[in-house]
């Protein structure tokens, strides 16, 4: 559940999220109290703290290590890095959790902590709950001068993160090496930078570059949806190269672009990865509400069950965990991999879409083609989840006749397609999303909810 505080600043299950510099927004006391209320739950021990290198790192980062050193913890500092690379670091290090210091998506004046656990995973409802209860009580277990916290630093992680990729069996790194495919990769300037050309080196790829400086300042809006890919697309053609790969800021989201130089959407990067791992791993799948349809009809393919669960990374991973799915994620371009760990990961997409590639003898373009057409549309409106209750309630008249899942907002759910309606875990909107067979009835599904809660 996310508890917006004001338009500037937001806290869920998942940590803390606000505007840097804004009022009532993410201030250094914010950040190192709510570092602070983490450590005391994790009583104390080693907790890693990795990020993305957006401008307000420098900041933030200090003020999480303060916190934290102040009530015992033991800080293990592993630099710019994707936010998979820090809970890979937790589980490697066997420390008592970890925060991620990045805003993901959000655009460059938002910063975040995303918090999580001994397990490796970001924290569940309940022990968010937990922590959210410390930061607002108070009852923080500072330390006295004789009993903080220490700080070191290791910058293997990185490495490491890369080693554990190409080792997965279902990486076919040598076959790729052999095709030696020209790919172009956008990084956004984000932490995808530090490691993602190096992965696409490794596997013998011929790598264009394009936004891969370390600087925090993206070079076009973050989240990577195909209206912010024109730049990538045209490198592609330019390029006359086999795929384009773009990352988010924290590089845990994947998006992909075609030798045609056509960016289809984020939902392919999941769809293809499960299709491609049911080939060879028995068991289900586990995807958010707002996921494609794409997958039932992959994993009807493989004679497999498909479970949706609320948006949200760490419930697609414990209904993963619960049902030893082999491949999940979310469809804005997160595949979760539970071989490599609990976490979406765009560096595991790509080295898994690779050796799809390589392995069919297929190309990107030929590869989608092989999915069902659907078509979607994401968008959004500016309003609160107690605006929008009356909306919902007319929408639910409307479309008497199909079915309604209320698990995470409310899902209109039709033969012909969807609708799903909720408000967003990462800033103060509401999420529309509909998908159809046709943009006709994708159009009329967002005009329709547009209608309803707008009046």
């Amino acid at each position: 559940m996310t508890e917006p505080m004001g338009n500037n600043l937001l806290i869920s299950i998942s940590g803390i999220r606000g505007i840097i510099g804004a009022n009532g927004g993410l201030t250094p006391e914010l950040a190192c109290r709510f570092a602070a209320a983490f450590g005391s739950w994790c009583r104390g021990g080693r907790i890693i703290v990795g990020g993305d290198c957006r401008i307000s790192r420098e900041m933030v980062q200090h003020a999480v290590t303060s916190g934290l050193l102040a009530v015992g913890s033991d800080v293990v500092d592993i630099g710019i890095c994707p936010t998979p690379t820090v809970e890979l670091a937790v589980r490697k290090l066997r420390a008592r959790g970890g925060i991620a210091i990045t805003a993901s998506h959000n655009p460059i004046q938002w910063n975040a902590l995303k918090l999580i656990n001994s397990r490796a995973m970001f924290l569940s409802a309940q022990e968010g709950d937990q922590v959210k209860r410390i930061f607002k009580s108070g009852e923080i277990n500072y330390r006295p001068y004789n009993r903080l916290g220490s700080l070191s630093l290791d910058m293997t992680l990185l490495d490491y993160h890369l080693e554990k990729i190409l080792d997965l069996d279902a990486v076919n790194a040598d076959l790729v090496r052999r095709k030696k495919y020209k790919v172009v990769i956008d990084t956004v300037n984000g932490a995808g930078s530090v490691l993602s050309p190096v992965l696409l080196e490794e596997l013998g790829c011929r790598v264009i570059e394009l936004n891969t400086e370390p600087t925090g300042f993206f070079a076009h809006p973050p989240e990577p949806v195909p209206r912010n890919l024109s730049q990538l697309r045209k490198m592609v053609k330019k390029r006359g190269a086999d795929v384009g790969f773009a990352n988010d800021p924290d590089a845990d989201r994947l998006a992909i672009v075609t030798d045609k130089a056509v960016a289809p959407g984020e939902e392919y990067t999941l769809a293809l990865a499960s299709k491609f791992i049911l080939a060879k791993r028995k068991g289900p799948v586990v995807v958010n509400l707002s996921t494609s349809r794409m997958i039932d009809d992959v994993a009807r393919e493989f004679k497999r069950k498909v479970y949706r669960t609320k948006v949200g990374e760490i419930n697609v991973a414990l209904k993963m965990k619960e049902v030893r799915a082999p491949i999940g994620g979310e469809g804005n371009g997160g595949v979760i991999y539970p071989r490599l760990h609990y976490g979406r990961d765009a560096l595991l997409g790509m080295a898994l879409i690779l050796s799809y590639m390589a392995e069919s003898g297929k190309s990107i373009s030929e590869l989608i083609r092989g999915l069902p057409k659907y078509h979607m549309i994401k968008d959004r409106i500016s309003a609160t989840a107690k605006e929008i209750k009356p909306g919902l309630e007319r929408l639910k008249k409307h479309f008497h006749k199909a079915k309604f899942d209320e698990t995470d907002g409310l899902k209109i759910d039709l033969p012909e397609g969807w609708l799903h309606i909720r408000v967003s875990n990462t800033e103060p909107i509401v999420r529309l999303l509909a998908e159809g067979r046709s943009t006709d009835f994708t159009r009329q599904m967002i005009q329709r909810a547009k209608k309803e809660l707008c009046c």
